[in-house]
């Protein structure tokens, strides 16, 4: 099983590139304040606004993030990014320059002791992503990748950033609603899971099922900062404030197991 040690901090759906330059600045202070707080960093998706790999190009207003994330690797943290819907075209220069462990899809494994699935929660509902779920297959088929990546990349990039707005800047339209009802159902059916992460609707969200799984998402940094820390003893969500050291908006401590009768009251009620 894969594991994460803690203290580990999850950020998503930061969509770095749209923003004024301040935020994507707070944002590479913030990541260069994990140094000796962090022992891993999860990326839940949507770092970038627009991510694309050439073979010796790759968008401009990234390099500060991406240096300030080497630079935590080069310390030996681990870094785990789960691609979202807008950063999903990662490759070598994410996992052999920065460092991090790129992956496509549902990552499952142990975070600070908790059994654990992340996804960036994209096509999921199924009213409101089924125009996603069309275009999916054929933004990540490899024919449309290679030809997307013959277009120069000022066109490219230009394209790319001017093809959805919605996604981006606003908030789920179901106040995140729908992905709670689908993280519900997955704790319900796959109870081996203490905590399912999501992100993508960019609405934080921290709290215990009736199954006694966790459900927490992240949130965005667009708006209002947030993120979660979880070591082995509570989850936290966090607001923003410029370093690793963010106000504590609610927790979740680690649900203690039934301590085992005492083996002399045992035999008293026998």
């Amino acid at each position: 099983m894969r594991t994460l040690p803690g203290p580990c901090y999850v950020i998503s759906d930061a969509h770095l590139g749209i923003g004024p330059l301040e935020m994507e600045r707070a944002f590479v202070r913030f990541l260069r304040s994990l140094e000796g707080r962090a022992a891993s960093l999860v990326i839940n998706g949507d770092l970038f606004d627009f991510w694309f790999e050439w073979k010796s190009v790759i968008p401009r207003r990234s390099f500060r993030a991406l240096a300030a994330l080497a630079e935590l690797h080069d310390t030996g943290m681990p870094i785990l990014w789960v691609a979202g819907n807008h950063d999903c075209w990662g490759g070598n220069i994410l996992r052999e320059d920065v460092g991090a462990e790129y992956h496509i899809g549902d990552w499952s494994g142990e975070i600070a002791g908790w059994r654990t699935k992340v996804a960036h929660g994209d096509g999921l509902r199924d009213r409101e992503d089924r125009w996603y779920r069309f275009i999916k297959p054929v933004m990540r088929n490899r024919v449309a990748i290679a030809a997307f990546r013959m277009l120069h990349p000022d066109r490219a990039t230009s394209i790319a950033l001017g093809s959805s707005t919605a996604s981006r800047v606003h908030r789920a339209r179901d106040e995140g609603r729908g992905l709670r009802a689908i993280a519900t159902d997955t704790l319900e059916r796959e109870r081996e899971v203490d905590l399912l992460i999501y992100g993508h609707s960019h609405i934080a969200a921290l709290e215990r099922t009736s199954t006694g799984g966790v459900f927490a998402n992240a949130g965005s940094w667009l708006e209002a900062p947030t993120y979660l820390v979880i070591t082995g003893e509570k989850i936290e969500l966090r607001k923003a404030k410029g370093s690793a050291e963010g106000d504590c908006l609610d927790s979740i401590d680690r649900r203690a197991e039934k301590a085992l009768p005492d083996p002399e009251e045992l035999l008293r009620r026998v």
